[in-house]
């Protein structure tokens, strides 16, 4: 686990070694454990290393193969390295370290772009060419690790963080409008698009190659993509049943190879329960790490947001070391600097928590396990692919689901909002991007069923890829790496072949129910249901207890909507009702400043709005 970065001049000036060093520094918290640089003419490539498989020099980055043609700067885990290693030694090739990383340069040599798709983990990678003057660059499936990407003029820049391009100097820091309307739709990018003007973050599951000898950079092409679908012939639950457990097991035992400690998140949630469980197996006493919150000025369904009392009850049960940490109001605005600095734009969530628990857990070890994905890829969010389940046709269900994804400002308050740069945005239509997720997926829908295996793919292509990149930064902040043994190739093909039948058990209820009924009962229904990830319950009441087994699906959140209108307000009114706010350089203050009211009157629970403003006003002052 680590960090890249890398310079390309298509005008053929040499590349500073100093500037790519300076990059390098950018990102330090990434690999505290090393620096390398690699100068070939117009082309750099640096890296930083956090050491997890072989400690030695061996696994020095940039890696180049004893030919000197290919150079590699790379940043993850590959699980599978071991069974590819052999196929390689098989076919010829020598090995000088016990690396992964050494495996991936050797893959790429011998099979080329091909390669990618024999690769089960998390990366992000480059690897230079020297005889074709190519870089290829690539991201693993699921997006569990970064690549920002820019052209600025002749200079083609590209990093593990957005702070490693800027600090190289060619490109002016500055806040992209249409980015920001992507934003403060959905709370999340669903595009290449980031918060920065003229910085793209490579999709999941894509490659692309910049050529020096054309000067072109061309575009990314996707080699793997999730493909939910309802399976053919008769369901034998028992069968799915056995194959979960068999395929779940393997998933955590291969991520646990490395030379450092390994340690798990365990939330009090069924998810970091069974990966905990089985880890728990193979490391005695592994430690363990949960955040909690003060409930005491709390209201409403906040109330049960503290989970510590079942991951202490977990924790007795498989005999792990564990330690956690209890959040106050107050915590959000003193982390709030280095967090908007480390997160860099804003994504999905109120994840300063995540900070705070990454940062618990790198006291202790190098190697974190999380349960993320299960919720994904089994159905753990019922109410949310319910409110799309009957529909006319496709566009039908588009328009309902857009409306349900406006996570922060509706479509009716946007002009009003972006007033001070409307010439510049007028054009941007959120729907067309909502519906655009689903340009490689839009086959005919004619059940329930395929209207729900739709919903589980543009929530793994947007919600799940931006828990991802949150989690990375805000892990790697603490130079930790989390691994998600939910996203393993074997594991994941399975969920998206599972029936939703043994996901979601009240399709049929679900249908019947008419959506403009008149009082409270559907929405309740909606939002609370003990319903979602059935097969995955069935599996984990192997290892953890009923009562976690049977608990309803709760997010990991700080309960702000309380705090936000009482002990949080000072900070909330002296941040966003200051006159020299830079935010109020994009949208318009009176427009905008209604909506907070809404909330601090308690009218609307408007918390991720909140949230987002008090980030993307941070990252005004830390990054233009």
């Amino acid at each position: 686990m680590c960090g890249l970065t890398g310079i390309i001049n298509f005008d053929g000036q040499p590349a500073s070694e100093a500037a790519v060093e300076y990059m390098n520094t950018a990102i330090a918290h990434r690999g505290p454990d090393g620096a390398g640089v690699y100068v070939d003419g117009p082309v750099a490539l640096g890296h930083r290393r956090l050491s997890i498989i072989d400690l030695s020099d061996a696994g020095r980055q940039p890696m180049a193969t004893a030919d000197g043609r290919y150079v590699l700067s790379y940043n993850g885990e590959v699980y599978n390295f071991p069974e590819l290693k052999a196929q390689l030694q098989s076919l010829g090739h020598v090995f000088r370290s016990r690396t992964d990383s050494e495996v991936v340069l050797h893959a790429f040599a011998e099979w080329g772009l091909d390669a990618l798709r024999r690769l089960n983990g998390m990366f992000a990678f480059a690897i230079w060419d020297r005889l074709q003057r190519r870089m290829f660059l690539a991201r693993d499936r699921y997006g569990i690790k970064p690549l920002y990407w820019a052209k600025v003029g002749s200079t083609f820049l590209f990093a593990s963080e957005i702070k490693a391009i800027l600090a190289h100097g060619a490109l002016r820091s500055e806040l992209d409008p249409e980015g920001l309307v992507e934003y403060f739709t959905f709370q999340n990018f669903f595009t290449s698009r980031t918060v920065f003007r003229h910085v793209k973050l490579l999709e999941a599951g894509c490659h692309m190659t910049v050529d020096l000898n054309s000067a072109k950079v061309g575009e990314p092409v996707r080699y793997w993509d999730f493909a939910f679908e309802e399976p053919q012939g008769n369901i034998d639950e028992e069968e799915y049943l056995e194959e979960l457990d068999r395929l779940f097991r393997q998933a955590v035992n291969r991520q646990l190879v490395s030379d450092v400690d390994v340690g798990s998140y365990l939330s009090g949630g069924m998810d970091s329960g069974s990966v905990t469980a089985l880890a728990a197996t193979h490391l005695p006493y592994i430690k363990t790490f949960t955040c909690g919150f003060d409930l005491s000025s709390a209201s409403g369904v906040e109330i049960s947001f503290d989970e510590r009392g079942a991951a202490e009850a977990m924790s007795y049960q498989f005999r792990t070391e564990h330690y956690e940490m209890v959040l106050k109001a107050g915590d959000m605005e003193r982390v709030m600097p280095r967090f908007a600095w480390h997160l860099e734009e804003p994504r999905v969530g109120q994840s300063y928590p995540n900070f705070y628990v990454a940062q618990l857990a790198g006291k202790f070890v190098k190697v974190v396990l999380s349960g993320a994905g299960g919720d994904e890829i089994f159905g753990g969010y019922p109410w949310r692919y319910y409110r799309a389940v009957v529909n006319d046709n496709f566009e039908h269900y588009i328009d309902k689901y857009y409306e349900y994804w406006q996570r922060l400002i509706p479509n009716s308050q946007i002009k009003n909002v972006f007033k001070p740069v409307w010439s510049d945005v007028s054009q941007v239509w959120t729907r067309d991007i909502f519906r655009d997720v689903f340009s490689t997926h839009m086959e005919r829908l004619t059940r329930p069923e395929d209207y729900v295996n739709h919903s589980l793919y543009l929530e793994a292509k947007t919600f799940l890829h931006g828990l991802l990149v949150v989690e990375d930064k805000l892990s790697m902040a603490h130079s930790l790496e989390t691994r998600v043994p939910f996203l393993d190739n074997d594991l994941v093909d399975f969920a998206t072949k599972v029936p939703a039948s043994l996901k979601l058990g009240k399709l049929a209820e679900v249908v019947s129910l008419n959506e403009n009924e008149v009082g409270s009962k559907t929405a309740k229904y909606f939002q609370r249901t003990n319903d979602g990830k059935l097969l995955l319950r069935k599996m984990m009441a192997r290892y953890i207890p009923p009562e976690i087994v049977e608990r309803e699906k709760q997010g990991f959140s700080a309960p702000d909507a309380s705090w936000f209108k009482g002990e949080s307000i000072d900070y909330v009114r002296s941040t966003l009702y200051d006159g020299s706010a830079r935010i109020f350089e994009f949208l318009d203050r009176s427009a905008t400043l209604a909506l907070v009211d809404e909330h601090l009157s308690g009218a609307r629970n408007r918390r991720l709005l909140i949230w987002s403003l008090l980030n993307v006003e941070e990252l005004c002052k830390r990054y233009l």
